[in-house]
């Protein structure tokens, strides 16, 4: 492989205006498809296999007209101090109110509170429910203002309004942080390098990486059903990422000037070498997102798919764009060692000879391993101790700031008519294989009633051929609660026994359910997911090291720094450490695929910095030298590299924090802690001080094994073969002359 990159990382260089026009031309192409595609709406949300879906499936069919996946707004009215709302005034403001909302031309239905009894029971606090035909993200601006409206108009008639649901819900933003990120990596990168131009490249290549990646999915969005969530995450997955990528090959290639070889020759070699690991840790970031689909939930499939294309364009931009643009660059890119003159004159950056930093840590490592080693663990434990206590959930209005006025709906709605009523259990009852559907429908209302949690049923709503029937069930609880999920599975259960007497089916949905199924869905396929990803990943990096204990040391590292995040992201997100630091205005449950996608993440981020730090190791021990000296040389070559990345990809992370949107605010600052927990824990400390104890035993492989594997010449060894016959035919050539 090395020798394959080597060459292509030569004509990149060479015909470098074919390389660049070519990308330009696809992020123009990307462009233009993005702006003239169709805007795309709110992306479909489906848990294939349970029976919350079953249950929301059935309902589509037989109940044709409800528009099950239409936007809901819930209109909550509480009457002054001392009044209440069957009062001749407030009742007149809302019946007035209702008239109002009936007109609007995406309304489906408008209830009336007194006449479907959605009065508390101290008449304090009524509701009105407003269906539309749309979902929340197709509403038409004009009817989100008409809601907005008639609520002001209520409001201004004495009455305290709220609106609830998800009819006003609004785009993610996410902030001004996310450029101060982009702004730190670029400082990081100046710092690093010496140079505003060698600097530029890689924040030039990976905004280009991420323009054709983003672009696309927004000129597919509409096509393939993709949510506003799934180009914000290949954003940030793709700008970490592309960033990195570049810089490791930006920096072999000015090591490879300061050993005075050619600029093309150069520019060869850094893809040849830092290339191959490029591709290699590309690779497992690939395997970690597209292994995303084993959970088989649509949604997270897309988001994984995408977010994977655009790694993928990542790993091709730096294999190819890097190169050509160090040719436009010339001698304005210098070797190792030196600064530009903007920077420092020219002059060498310190005095030969000095060890830098990270060969003088490399050095105690290896003297005191076992004490690193246990501080390193110990340190780790004792972060991943809040994930013991991890409660996994969906947001819902509970969960928005007190500011907004779906909290402050769910409020009123949970003091006037209990915690349970924001979260209403579905029933669905199919009666459509019974002799006696009523008595079916009757018999299953009765038996729910006398389930304990239980507040209210209503009673059976059945369909035009009278063989299918709603039941709203209103829980005692709230919907994130473990009571309602106790609830659930009770009603569940007692459906066996109503099918064998009425040959009735009984199904459970609605959000509440839809929760409890999807958070059961993902902790059942977590097992298999990490089995798959870290599977095929320790086979391509035992195919990459030539060694077993390597890549077991690699996955181990690994565990121990995403349970290290998860424990950081529960203080922060459900105990309330540190919470107003980070923008969280309520704390709350764990997104429930914050665990399965952080490990599919940060699994693919955290190999990377294993095959680049430990590449050099292996390409120092290959090349002769002993087992303890190697581990120093890696570190010489590649630590501060790995460390200027690592800073990079948590500045980017960190800034998607300021999100409006609480997934992606939880999702960046798992990945920013999860990257400092194994960037500067596990692989700058764990790692040298497990490869130090193991010695040469670090790189045993068995001889079958090692017969058995293709050699993708990571370390370059080709390259050196290739060296070899260019001296040998210089001298042939000489001796001739001679």
């Amino acid at each position: 492989m090395a020798t394959f990159l080597y060459k292509l990382g030569r004509f990149a260089f060479r015909r470098r205006h074919f390389v660049a026009l070519m990308w330009v031309a696809l992020l123009t192409l990307a462009g233009v498809g993005a702006a003239s595609a169709p805007v795309a709406g709110a992306s479909s949300f489906s848990i294939p296999g349970t029976e919350a879906q079953k249950a929301f499936d059935l309902l589509e069919s037989r109940f044709p007209g409800m528009s099950a996946d239409g936007a809901t707004a819930r209109v909550v009215f509480k009457a002054p101090e001392g009044e209440k709302m069957a009062d001749k005034d407030n009742k007149a403001t809302v019946e007035k109110t209702v008239k109002v909302l009936r007109t609007g031309s995406e309304v489906t239905s408008v209830d009336d509170p007194f006449a479907t009894h959605t009065v508390s029971k101290d008449g304090s606090v009524a509701y009105t429910s407003v269906k539309y035909k749309v979902s929340g993200m197709e509403l038409e601006d004009s009817s989100k203002d008409a809601l907005e409206s008639a609520a002001q108009d209520a409001r201004d008639a004495g009455l305290t309004v709220e609106v609830g649901g998800d009819a006003l819900q609004a785009t993610p933003e996410t902030g001004s942080t996310e450029v101060i990120g982009i702004a730190i990596a670029a400082v990081v990168l100046v710092i690093t390098f010496g140079s505003l131009i060698a600097a530029g490249l890689p924040l030039l290549t990976a905004l280009i990486g991420v323009g054709i990646g983003v672009s696309t999915i927004t000129a597919l969005a509409s096509a393939l059903d993709l949510g506003s969530t799934t180009s914000t995450l290949a954003m940030m997955i793709g700008l970490a990422v592309g960033i990195d990528y570049a810089l490791f090959i930006v920096s072999r290639y000015r090591a490879e000037l300061a050993e005075g070889r050619e600029r093309e020759e150069a520019a060869g070699r850094a893809v040849g070498t830092a290339g191959s690991a490029v591709v290699f840790a590309g690779l497992t970031v690939v395997i970690a997102l597209v292994g995303l689909s084993v959970v088989n939930i649509p949604m997270l499939t897309k988001m994984g798919v995408a977010a994977a294309g655009t790694v993928a364009i990542a790993v091709l931009i730096a294999l190819t764009m890097i190169p050509a643009l160090l040719g436009y660059a010339g001698r304005r890119v210098q070797p190792a060692g030196k600064k530009s003159r903007l920077l420092g004159g020219g002059r060498a950056a310190k005095k030969e000879g000095k060890p830098n930093m990270g060969t003088r840590w490399a050095s105690f490592v290896v003297r005191r391993p076992l004490a690193v080693l246990l501080l390193g663990v110990i340190g780790l434990g004792a972060a991943a101790l809040p994930a013991t206590s991890l409660e996994l959930g969906l947001p819902d209005d509970g969960s928005q700031p007190t500011s907004t006025t779906q909290r402050r709906a769910y409020d009123l709605l949970s003091d006037g008519f209990g915690p349970g009523f924001n979260g209403p259990l579905m029933i669905v009852v199919d009666a459509k294989a019974s002799d006696a559907p009523k008595a079916a429908f009757t018999k299953v209302t009765d038996e729910i009633k006398g389930l304990k949690g239980v507040v209210s049923v209503s009673p059976a709503v059945p369909n035009k051929s009278g063989d299918t029937a709603m039941i709203t069930v209103v829980p005692d609880s709230k919907p994130s609660s473990v009571k309602t999920e106790d609830l659930v599975h009770s009603i569940r259960g007692t459906g066996g026994e109503i099918k064998a007497d009425t040959d009735a089916t009984v199904l459970v949905t609605g959000s509440t359910a839809m929760n409890i199924d999807f958070s059961q869905k993902l902790n059942d396929a977590l097992i298999p997911y990490l089995a798959l990803v870290v599977g095929l990943a320790f086979l391509l990096l035992i195919v990459v090291f030539r060694s077993i204990l390597v890549p077991l040391k690699a996955a181990l590292g690994f565990l121990l720094s995403v349970m290290a995040a998860l424990g950081a992201v529960v203080a922060v997100f459900q105990w309330g450490w540190l919470s107003g630091l980070m923008g969280v205005e309520e704390t709350g449950p764990i997104m429930s695929m914050m665990p399965i996608f952080m490990v599919g993440v940060v699994f693919g981020l955290a190999m990377d910095y294993e095959v680049f730090l430990v590449t050099r190791m292996r390409e120092a021990y290959v090349h002769g030298e002993k087992p303890s000296q190697a581990i120093v040389t890696g570190f010489r070559h590649g630590a501060r590299v790995v460390t200027a990345a690592a800073v990079i990809m948590i500045a980017v992370f960190s800034g998607f924090i300021g999100s409006s949107e609480s997934m992606i605010k939880m999702i960046g600052f798992g990945l920013a802690i999860a990257v400092f927990f194994d960037a500067f824990v596990v692989r700058m400390a764990i790692v040298p001080a497990v490869l130090a104890l193991l010695g040469k035993r670090a790189w045993w492989l068995p001889k079958w094994l090692d017969r058995a594997l293709p050699n993708v010449d990571v370390e370059g060894e080709g390259l050196r073969a290739l060296d070899e016959k260019r001296r040998d035919g210089d001298e042939d050539r000489e001796l001739a002359r001679v």
